[in-house]
């Protein structure tokens, strides 16, 4: 570029900035074009996320112990998004796939960190340390600043209308059956009472653990139910075998 043509640049650049009309106009037209081309794609394609093999929507308790988890604030102190940076990645294991939180309404990404990242919490621990933890966080992490959640243990879990719940996730695009919703309340004392058959519970939600897990086989109790989501994040997904998928997918798509 020539020294003339540089000083025109540098003069309209000049005249850009000191003009407040002229430069709000400009900003408009550029963040205009940014969200035309952010925004217009997604009026033609059915879904931003690219299914997973493994993933499926949570069993009725494990949704009833996710509402208890939101309930409780958890969110606020424990994210479930492993960002792909080496430190976190070799902290908390693989970095979180899209896919894992497409049943999650609303998801628990998290901006803020004061206890661990809970991504991939499930089967890292006994379900008897999670009990542990949340009656008496100080016994299993002495530095730790939680407050307890004893009470947990004690609370009938209420699962009357759980089906109501798992109907009102299907209509924002959760795939639960017909069959789903109708044995939800049986499915909740399947999975979490020892004495009864989980029936095609594992069936339709592969991969779903069924025994008690607050210890105290004789009540189902919060307790059960928040152990139970726990113990299933970032189990559902091989997240290597998916990553690749991933990756390919964006290559032929380029």
């Amino acid at each position: 570029m020539s020294d003339t043509a540089v000083e025109t640049t540098v003069k309209g650049h000049k005249r850009l900035e000191r003009n407040v009309t002229l430069l709000g106009a400009a900003a408009l037209v550029t963040v205009a074009i940014g969200g035309i081309v952010e925004i217009a794609p997604l009026f033609w394609i059915d879904n931003t996320i690219e299914p997973v093999e493994g993933m499926r929507p949570y069993t009725p308790l494990e949704q009833a112990g996710r509402d208890i988890y939101v309930r409780e604030g958890c969110y606020t102190c424990h994210s479930q998004m492993i960002r792909p940076f080496r430190d976190e990645v070799e902290r908390y294991g693989h970095y979180s796939l899209a896919a894992e939180s497409m049943y999650d309404h609303p998801f628990q990404w998290g901006s803020k960190r004061t206890g661990p990242d809970l991504a991939r919490v499930g089967g890292r621990y006994s379900d008897e340390w999670h009990v542990q933890h949340l009656i008496d966080p100080r016994s299993v992490v002495p530095d730790s600043v939680m407050p307890t959640y004893a009470f947990l243990a004690d609370a009938p879990l209420e699962f009357e209308h759980i089906a109501d719940n798992l109907t009102a996730l299907s209509y924002i695009g959760v795939p639960y059956s017909e069959a789903d919703i109708e044995q939800a309340r049986q499915d909740v004392i399947g999975q979490a009472d020892p004495d009864v058959s989980p029936g095609d519970l594992g069936d339709r939600y592969p991969g779903a653990q069924s025994r008690d897990f607050d210890g105290d086989p004789d009540r189902i109790t919060e307790m059960d139910a928040l152990v139970a989501y726990m113990q299933v994040l970032g189990t559902m997904v091989d997240v290597d075998s998916a990553a690749a998928q991933e990756v390919l997918a964006e290559e032929s798509g380029r």
